[in-house]
């Protein structure tokens, strides 16, 4: 039923529809906004996946014992 649902003609379609509602001078710079958008989360993410890596690999430290004898013995 979606098969070839987007067809060059629909893309076409859009495409005049953006630049009616947008303008043309306002396009690249939504465009250049975006990918911006893109990259940083991109990088976020990357970012995310290489702090989870490297909790896994170091191991956990123990807790410290305590040193002192409680104030009573």
């Amino acid at each position: 039923m979606l098969r070839n649902a987007l067809e060059p003609w629909h893309l076409i379609l859009i495409v005049v529809a953006l630049v009616l509602v947008f303008g043309s001078k306002k396009l690249p710079d939504m465009a250049r906004g975006l990918g911006r958008s893109m990259r940083i989360l991109k990088s976020e993410a990357k970012a995310l996946k290489d702090e989870r890596t490297a909790e896994a690999t170091t191991p956990a430290a123990a807790p410290a014992a305590p040193n002192e004898q409680p104030a009573g013995r």
